[in-house]
């Protein structure tokens, strides 16, 4: 199943994939920080948003 991670603050693509990741994996693949905007990432998803696949 696709899994996009966004950005909460900028809206930047941090992760877009196939393969489902962690949230830990990917702030520690960006140094907890967003490359785009540079806030802190948090390890707790706040908006989760499933959609059908097309």
């Amino acid at each position: 199943m696709p899994q996009k991670i966004i950005c909460k603050h900028c809206g930047a693509v941090l992760y877009d994939g196939t393969d489902l990741k962690p949230p830990d994996e990917i702030a520690q693949k960006h140094n907890g920080k967003c490359p785009k905007c540079g806030r802190k990432l948090s390890l707790i998803p706040i908006d989760v948003e499933v959609k059908p696949a097309k």
